[in-house]
């Protein structure tokens, strides 16, 4: 086989494997034969059948040898040589399987082929005596659409029918009879039907007998297990049954189906069984006996029955019932007197007990130390009621055969929870009176051919050696169904009540498999399922009924069985711990132990010392394959003798006493065996290298360390486990732990086992040995272990366990001292326990041993040898590195039995090392007093500092050490720092410094890595020399009087908080956020919980030094919210505070200035419960000083505030434009001097008094000054804005704050190289924190970024280029608020809509309006002009530097963008020029509202004229307006072609200027609206030259009327408001130029069209 050549020694070793021996069977002592004619290809698996077998070699071919009737070629039946079987060549076979007289193949692509004998349909053809050539079997699944062939793992052959299991792990059968498992009666079956009662289970493998089939399946997962139904689903009978009598209870299970139950030789069995009464049961199955294995001390039970102290066991309880119960009756239907014939059970009970069990530690029972319950039961007695003595004696006695039959079903199941009917107690051995060879039929006689029985069978009490959690194990049973007629407990009800009570258990232990291993390796937890003929007891469940189901034998429930073969008449189950379990037929011993058929299966006694490995089931006989000392594998022969060697008589059949060892070390290393009917053979394997020895080794010390194991868990760590008061809750916890670890790495080293023999069965490569595939899964399983245990150590717990433990101990020192393999004599039990749980981690060092002499059988150069060696040092580390957790952990102990108690108490925790203590002075505190104790002790997680009374724990964590040097004063000092102290440690010596700081920087390291317990494979971790001095860790303060008791988690930096960091106080505040030097610094989140209000406070945002500083938004558990500036704490600078919801009662909104958490300075105020809004000054909270308030009833007030009222001077007008000026004293209250005028100009002068609006109460004079014919008498008009606050004064706050931020103490004060880099540390700190949420910046604000980070550089003269440039950046900065100058432009957009949106919406407050944005034009170009110190100040003219284009674009897009494609602008740098395109596109709608507002009179008449003008076709309006004849179109080109104008052509003339003049609505700057204007004057001369035809120069007069035609047409709605925005706002340079003019010309036709009368 090619994969055998990868390396020269292999090779050469390979030519030695598989070589095949054959014996015949029943001569034990002769040596085998060579297979006749064989060659010598190497044999992977042989099956034998009556007269014939098959082969199979390693390359996938398959020879027949033997008598083969089946063949077609007469030469070919009785062949001299094996002979291939040609039909399979080309397909590579993985498995074959042998019945009586058929055979099976199954290939790599999972097809099954069958071929020999058909009589009875096995190889599933129909019609066909014989197949002579293997044929494939077609399964395909109807369940599935389309049908899928299902693919063959394993095949199964018995005489008349074949078992198939699929990959999906369910059993396929065909042939004929009861044993295929199938619901029919029609056979033979030829087209292979599922077993669909295993249907959903997990098969492991399937075995085949003559008549019976066996199959092997995974148990449910616990929590599949199904409620237990309460009817039989085949004959709907009820399953338990309960009997009310008068002072007691009768519960049955004795439910038996009928169903499958035909053959004619059980008929009278079936009469009985089938009988609808629970009370008539057939003599083999009549009751229970419960027997208690004696403890090692060999006493017989002898009887006497006292009152009957039952006890019951829940599946979660044990529950004891006092003795002063009612004798529990001993009768089948209650007519028996109450008082049994006593002396009839003694006998019986006496029987029962005169053998004591001799095999008690190999067969694993547990001693029952542990739960002081007698384990004993009287059976139910079915006899008339005359039954004398004598007959009850007898029946009695009979009843033996079925006494144990269900002892290992029920208990172990736990099925019906009654687990104890009686109990007797010993009084004194008694001595027995039967002879057993008597074949008397008598009471007696009967009595006694069944005793061995009887003692054989009542072993199968309790053998808790299962891994599965002894809780598990009794309530798994309680959910199956029983296999058996069952047990008939009598208990009284007080006693049922009672058990209902639960005591639990101190400790259980856990389930324990894991999910891993389960995948990777063969699972233990199984079940084994049997059906078919059962005459000879061959199907397990105590009777000799044939099924026609698959039914579990419930014995071997937890017996962890994983393989199974069955002979003719008997089945063998072998288990992980290596032991065999055999049942069946037994007339030639082949069973393997006593002389007797067993229906219930039985230990088979092989070798008491080895375990067996491998067993073999022939047509009766038994092969196991047994472990020796020298790992070469021993096989011995149970069964038939020849006629030679014994008696011919047929009465006493020849056969083998005990099992034979047959002599074979001679032939080499025995790896699979074989069996028929009347030869055996086995598949030998040379041992070259040293190889196939090495491998035996492996197998053989892993399956008896298994057993060791075993041995343990359940001889010493259940027993401690189910002891009372192991102590307190921690110590139990910390066994637990223990017990759960251990078990889980038992269960491992139990599958582990298992895949080693199925592994020397097959070709035995290397790389696929799991220790090495998977090792990190032994590496984990043994580190888990050894941590637990080494935990357990260091808390004293074998100290712990001795007090409570001790007399089990005592009774058990020679059975621990055997486990522990310690032969001094007087070692303390605490020592051997402790070598005891300490022993798993000696395997380590065996594999890193056998994997190192593997390696040897290969080439240096290999990958094998490089692989083995790898491992091999991995394993050998692992042991090393567990060797020293366990000198470390004894090293703590020790420690801990010398330290003071009370410290002991508090400082002793299981994961808690030693590393090294200062005991011996060499270390000390210094400038510590004379008489103060100070004691260093270093732990793997803290420094501890001990004095007199009281000790100091420090985590390591947050632990920083440096050796201090020698200038500081300090010889051999050591500098340690924790997060609140700070300590000088000296040491004695250099040497003892250097060994401290090594220490104490190890163990920070190792502490920080928190791989204490990894072992160093496979992460290579290399010791740092020293910790790093920023770290992340957890800390809880206790000092710190702000920090006390809050914990920090986050970045640390040389003890102190710095990075980021999350602070938790225990009252319930938190800071999430950067620390730097200890205290919250940078961005952070601050909650803090009001009690009060059940909700929190929340602040996000900047911090310094601890405190809020800076940006930041505060959340108020008030519903109120802040975003603003802080400063210590404190809102102080620009900020927003919104007041309630707008349901709530009372919403308001301020923006405005802080100073020190109180409003000042300039500030609008919205109260929007009573529809007013406030701009002006503050002080300390209150309206003070100069402000405007207006009313959303349009009320205007502008003048003095004083403490949040109306007082002093002012000025009020309403919207009729009534207007007071005067003295006030409250809020709308006049008092004092003032002047009242009218709309219509009237007014009063005079002394006011009284709240505007209610009544006003006036002494003075009433003017009419249109009586006046004079002008200079009549009244000035009322100018606003004198008394408002002036608008420099404004926000000055915002702007201040911007200057901070380019580092400026006072405006304009400052080095602009600073700025820059200011600028630049606030783009990147922000793009860091948004890093996080990218979603907040879009993908083109992260490209403005990085262009913004580049700054403009300007060198040489300034030049429009450069004017250009600062513009574009301008305009980029504005664009993102991460910039200084783009967060100041955010903020001021904010408070201008905030002042002038809503009931600021107010037509009078325009003029404050535009005043506003003057200011901030002003303000904003100081700091540009700040940042760009090279451009000239407002006004000036910058030089061209080259020639500009003069021809001008045909159209302007109008974007702010487009100002350099005018050069007019570019010679002048004003602030509205460069400012004004980044800040009015977002002011526009608030500011374009107010102008709508002020100009609605007008515009609406404006409005009018529009719409009754533009009535007019084109020819009329046009002379209508006075436009010159020769500038009339007379034809237009409308889509390329030329039309004439008609008298009704309309919208058509000069329909491009029209066109564009309608563009002035969507641009926003002045100058673009100038811009539009100028070429609308452009389209308009273009029009007028292409049909003149000539040059000409416009005048006033003749274009003035023409471009009122094209205003008219282009129906502007807001054309007044679009006038006055321009005028206010235009560069005053601009207003004598072209553009001026133009403007000029359109304010004229705007005022124009308003005195347009038609006539």
């Amino acid at each position: 086989m090619d994969s055998k050549k990868r390396s020269s020694t292999e090779a050469e070793g390979s030519k030695e494997r598989g070589l095949v021996h054959i014996w015949k069977a029943g001569s034990c002592s002769v040596t085998p034969e060579r297979l006749p004619g064989w060659g010598g290809k190497t044999v992977l698996q042989a099956a034998l059948g009556v007269k014939h077998g098959i082969l199979l070699t390693e390359d996938g071919a398959v020879y027949s040898f033997g008598t083969l009737p089946w063949r077609s070629e007469p030469a070919e039946i009785c062949p001299s040589t094996p002979i291939l079987e040609n039909a399979l060549v080309g397909h590579y076979v993985v498995t074959v399987a042998a019945g009586s007289f058929h055979s099976g193949a199954v290939t790599d692509s999972g097809v099954a082929y069958m071929w020999g004998e058909n009589s009875a349909g096995q190889c599933a053809v129909a019609n066909q005596q014989y197949v002579p050539e293997p044929n494939p079997v077609s399964i395909s699944d109807s369940e599935t659409s389309p049908l899928l062939a299902v693919r063959i793992l394993q095949l199964a052959c018995g005489e008349e029918h074949t078992l198939a299991l699929s990959i999906s792990r369910e059993i396929w059968s065909w042939g004929t009879g009861c044993q295929l498992g199938l619901i029919t009666t029609t056979f033979p079956v030829t087209k292979p039907q599922k077993v669909e009662h295993l249907a959903g289970r997990v098969v492991l493998q399937v075995a085949c007998g003559a008549f019976h089939s066996l199959a092997l399946v995974q148990c449910l997962p616990s929590q599949d297990l199904k409620p237990v139904p309460e009817r039989c689903n085949q004959c709907s009978q009820l399953l338990i049954t309960m009997t009310d009598k008068e002072d007691h209870v009768i519960i049955s299970d004795s439910h038996c189906c009928p169903l499958g139950v035909t053959l004619s030789e059980s008929q009278a069995e079936n009469q009985a069984n089938t009988a609808i009464s629970p009370f008539t049961e057939t003599l083999d199955s009549q009751g229970e006996v419960f027997e208690k294995p004696l403890v090692e001390n060999d006493l017989p039970v002898a009887t006497k029955l006292n009152a009957a102290n039952v006890q019951t066991t829940s599946s979660d309880a044990i529950s004891s019932q006092p003795d002063d119960v009612k004798a529990a009756e001993v009768s089948s239907a209650g007519n028996i007197p109450c008082c049994p014939d006593t002396q009839a059970v003694n006998e019986y009970v006496q029987k029962l007990s005169d053998h004591p069990i001799r095999e008690n530690t190999e067969n694993d029972e547990k001693p029952k130390s542990s739960q002081p319950l007698t384990e004993e039961t009287i059976p139910n007695l079915h006899s008339p009621p005359t039954t004398s003595t004598s007959a009850l004696n007898s029946l009695v006695v009979s009843c033996a055969s079925a006494v144990g039959v269900r002892v290992a079903a029920t208990y172990e199941a736990g099925a019906l929870s009654l687990k104890k009917v009686m109990n007797f107690y010993s009084t004194a051995p008694c001595e027995t009176g039967a002879q057993a060879g008597s074949t008397s039929i008598g009471p007696e006689g009967l009595k006694d051919s069944r005793e061995e029985q009887v003692k054989q069978e009542s072993m199968q009490g309790k053998k808790s050696s299962s891994l599965v959690d002894i809780r598990e194990e009794e309530s798994e049973g309680g959910s199956r169904r029983l296999s058996l007629p069952g047990l008939l407990s009598q208990v009284s009800p007080r006693l049922l009540r009672k058990a209902a009570r639960v005591k639990t258990r101190t400790v259980v232990l856990t389930p324990t498999y894991s999910g891993e291993a389960d995948a990777l390796l063969p699972s233990l937890r199984t079940e084994v399922w049997t059906w078919g003929k059962g005459k000879e007891g061959q199907l397990g469940h105590g009777d000799v009924l044939p099924r026609l189901q698959p039914l579990c034998v419930k014995c071997l429930d937890g017996k962890e069985v994983i393989h199974l073969e069955a002979g003719g008449c008997h089945s063998l189950a072998l288990t992980a711990k290596s032991q065999v379990y055999s049942w069946g037929s037994n007339s030639f011993g082949q069973l393997g132990h006593s002389d007797v058929p067993t229906t219930v299966p039985r230990l088979a006694k092989v070798n008491s010392e080895n375990g067996v490995w491998s067993v073999a089931a022939g047509q009766d006989y038994s092969l196991f394959l047994v472990d020796t000392e020298d790992f070469q594998p021993g096989l011995y022969y149970s069964g038939r003798q020849g006629p030679a060697e014994g008696d011919k008589l047929p009465e006493n059949h020849s056969g083998t006493k005990t099992p034979v060892l047959l002599s074979c070390t001679k032939l080499g290393y025995i790896s699979r065996v074989a069996a028929g009917k009347d030869s055996y053979l086995v598949l030998v394997d040379k041992n070259i290298m040293g190889y196939i020895a090495s491998l035996h080794e492996l197998a053989t010390t892993e399956r008896r360390f298994y057993s060791k194991l075993s041995d343990i868990k359940s001889q010493i760590l259940r027993p401690l486990l189910s002891l009372e008061n192991l102590g307190t809750a921690s110590t139990v916890q910390l066994l637990q732990e223990v017990a759960s670890r251990f078990s889980k790495l038992c269960y491992l080293i139990g599958q582990h086992g298992t895949s080693l023999s199925s592994f020397l069965h097959g070709i035995k490569e290397t790389r696929s040995l799991v220790i090495l595939k998977h090792a990190s899964l032994f590496l984990d399983s043994f580190t888990e272990y050894c941590t637990s245990i080494t935990n357990f150590l260091v808390m004293g717990g074998f100290q712990l366990l001795a007090k409570p433990a001790i007399d089990f101990l005592n009774k058990n020192q020679e059975l621990l001292q055997d486990l522990s393999e310690v032969t001094e004599e007087n070692t303390q039990l605490v020592e051997i326990l402790n070598t005891l749980f300490f022993l798993p981690t000696r395997r380590l060092h065996n594999y890193a041993k056998v994997l190192l002499k593997l390696a040897t059988c290969f080439e240096v150069t290999s990958p094998e040898y490089q692989k083995l060696q790898d491992s091999s040092s991995c394993y050998e580390s692992l042991a090393l590195h567990l060797g020293r957790k366990r000198k470390e952990a004894e090293y703590t102990l020790g420690f801990w039995k010398t330290f003071p108690g009370k410290m002991t108490d508090s400082l002793r925790k299981p994961e808690r090392r030693l590393l090294c203590e200062s005991s011996n002075r060499a270390l000390s505190l210094q400038h510590a007093g004379r008489f103060s104790v100070n004691w260093f002790i270093l732990f793997n997680d803290a420094l501890v500092h001990a004095q007199f009374s009281t000790h100091h724990v420090f985590p390591l964590a947050t632990l920083w050490a440096e050796p201090l040097s020698e200038e500081a004063g300090a010889v051999n000092g050591l500098k340690i720092t924790t997060p609140e102290e700070q300590f000088t440690l000296i040491s004695s010596t250099p040497q003892e410094k250097t060994k401290w700081l090594r220490a104490i920087s190890q163990a920070v390291d190792q502490a920080l890595r928190g791989m204490s317990d990894l072992p160093p494979y496979g992460s290579g971790s290399i010791q740092r020399q020293e910790p790093p001095i920023s770290r992340s860790a957890k800390y809880t303060f206790y000092k710190d009087p702000r920090l006390k008791d809050a914990t920090y988690d986050g970045r640390w930096f040389s003890g102190k908080p710095h990075g980021r960091g999350v602070l938790k106080w225990p009252d319930g505040k938190m800071y999430s956020g950067m620390f730097r030097n200890g205290l919250e610094d940078g961005h952070g989140e601050y909650r803090i919980p009001n009690k009060a209000l059940n909700k929190e406070d929340h602040y996000v945002g900047h911090w310094k030094e601890g405190k809020m500083c800076g940006q930041g938004v505060y959340s108020y558990a008030s519903g109120e919210v802040f975003e603003g500036c802080f400063q210590d704490n404190m809102r102080h600078g620009h900020g927003l505070l919104r007041s309630g919801k707008l349901t709530s009662s009372s919403p308001s909104m301020f923006i405005g200035q802080w100073v020190m958490d109180k409003k000042a300075g300039y500030g609008v105020f919205d109260d929007i419960t009573r529809g007013e809004k406030y701009m002006g000054m503050w002080q300390d909270d209150v309206c003070q000083g100069n402000g405007v308030v207006v009313t959303q009833f349009g009320l205007y007030y502008e003048g003095n505030f004083h403490l949040n009222k109306m007082m002093g001077n002012g000025v009020l007008l309403s919207e009729d434009d009534t207007i007071y000026e005067g003295e006030f004293s409250d809020d709308w209250t006049l008092s004092g001097k003032g002047t009242l005028t009218m709309p219509n100009g009237d007014y009063i002068e005079g002394c006011f008094s009284g709240e505007w609006g209610s009544g006003i109460k006036i002494t003075g004079t009433y003017f009419k000054p249109s009586l006046y014919d004079s002008d200079k008498d009549r009244p000035k008009i009322l100018k606003l804005g004198n008394l408002a606050v002036p608008a420099d004064e404004k926000w000055k706050a915002v702007f201040d704050e911007c200057w901070h931020q380019l580092g400026c103490e006072n405006t304009g004060q400052g080095e602009v190289c600073k700025a820059w880099d200011n600028i630049a540390v606030a783009l990147t700190t922000n793009r860091r924190q948004h890093r996080d949420s990218p979603e907040i910046l879009s993908r083109s604000q992260t490209q403005t970024l990085e262009s913004l980070e580049f700054i403009p550089q300007h060198v040489g003269a300034f030049s429009v280029e450069k004017y250009d440039d600062i513009r574009k950046y301008l305009i980029k900065a504005c664009d993102t608020p991460l910039h200084p100058l783009g967060r100041l432009v955010e903020t001021l957009v904010a408070v201008y809509r905030m002042t002038y949106v809503g009931v600021g919406a107010n037509r009078r407050l325009l003029h404050e309006a535009v005043k506003e944005i003057k200011s901030y034009l002003k303000r904003i170009f100081q700091l540009v002009r700040f940042l760009f110190p090279e451009l000239p100040e407002e006004g000036s003219t910058i030089p061209l530097s080259a020639p500009l284009p003069t021809e001008r674009k045909s159209f302007c897009t109008g974007k702010p963008d487009s100002r350099s494609e005018s050069p007019e602008p570019g010679y002048v740098v004003t602030s509205s020029g460069l400012v004004l395109p980044v800040l009015l596109p977002r002011l526009y709608p608030p500011l374009f509202m107010l102008y709508a507002l002020d100009n609605d009179r007008e515009e609406d008449i404006y409005w009018e004229c529009v719409l009754r003008l533009n009535k007019q076709p084109d020819i009329a309006l046009l002379g209508f307006l006075g436009v010159q004849r020769k500038f009339w179109p007379v034809t237009l080109s409308i889509l390329g072609d030329s039309k004439k104008v008609l008298p009704t052509t309309k919208d058509a003339c000069f329909a491009s200027a029209v066109e564009c003049l309608q563009q002035i609505s969507t641009t926003f700057t002045p100058s673009d609206k100038l811009k539009v204007i100028q070429q609308t004057f452009e389209e308009i001369s273009q029009s007028v030259l292409a049909s003149l035809q000539e040059d000409f120069l416009w005048s006033m007069d003749d274009l003035f009327p023409v471009f009122l035609y094209v205003v008219l047409r282009a129906r502007i709605r807001n054309l007044g408001s679009e006038v006055h925005l321009i005028e206010d706002l235009m560069d005053p340079y601009l207003q004598h130029g072209e553009q001026g003019i133009m403007f000029t010309t359109l304010k004229a036709c705007y005022y124009q069209i308003q005195r347009e009368k038609l006539n």
